[in-house]
């Protein structure tokens, strides 16, 4: 099966957003130009106005007229589904204190689906995270992630209570993209109590797999997210030829 490389623009994008998530530049502070970020990232001036494009659609980035491009001074309340952001750093820098609440861990036999998706060979086991991610101690979201086990090798139990895109980054696995899977569901009784909704709320269900800088499936992600938690964006590119 051919290998789907990661494209200039999603690159860029990232390597964008790393600098934002980190401070550089800061809140208020103006991008540097289209030919400054070409020449960093040895690509061209039009990839690079893609990638901020992006950055700009998903909140993180203001455009001012006649002066340029900013970071904007609250930008986090809303998360593009076209880049891999951890949920831990989303959460933060929405001006939220993340925390949240371990449900169960373990490494347990992988289904015959996990086999198929994660690309598994015979007997390799997963371990599987249940936890609800909380904003302010309010529930915002319910997920099931599951990690081929043989990538976690001598990473401490305790550990997986932290951010999972930062211990696979850590361990030479750093996800560079995702393909998920959005479907708008309501509430059971099981998401009512977990995500302290009523029963029946909407709620935004996600199905996620994460690959790392090799094309390699190394996360499978169950979500259910709280409707209004966070505004979750969607940027679509349009094909040539297409009907509006």
């Amino acid at each position: 099966m051919a290998v789907r490389r990661v494209s200039l623009v999603d690159q860029v994008r990232q390597g964008l957003l790393e600098d934002l998530l980190a401070g550089t530049p800061a809140p208020g502070e103006k991008l540097p130009n289209e030919d400054k970020l070409a020449e960093r990232f040895a690509v061209s001036r039009a990839t690079v106005r893609e990638a901020v494009l992006g950055l700009l659609e998903a909140g993180y980035l203001i455009r001012r007229h006649g002066s340029g491009t900013y970071v904007t001074s609250a930008p986090r309340s809303r998360h593009a589904l076209d880049a891999t952001v951890s949920y831990t750093a989303m959460i933060r820098d929405a001006g939220h204190e993340p925390g949240e609440t371990v449900i169960r861990k373990g490494v347990r036999a992988a289904t015959e689906l996990e086999h198929t998706l994660l690309g598994l060979d015979d007997g390799e086991s997963v371990m599987e995270l249940e936890r609800v991610r909380l904003a302010d101690r309010r529930p915002v979201i319910y997920s099931r992630d599951r990690i081929r086990a043989s990538l976690l090798q001598g990473v401490a139990d305790e550990a997986l209570d932290s951010s999972l895109y930062e211990i696979l980054n850590e361990a030479g696995h750093a996800v560079v993209r995702a393909r998920a899977e959005l479907i708008p569901t309501l509430a059971d009784a099981k998401l009512s109590r977990l995500l302290e909704v009523t029963r029946g709320a909407p709620l935004l269900h996600i199905d996620q797999v994460d690959y790392d800088t090799r094309g390699r499936a190394v996360m499978l992600s169950h979500e259910w997210h709280v409707a209004d938690a966070f505004e979750l964006v969607v940027n679509r590119r349009i094909s040539a030829g297409a009907d509006a």
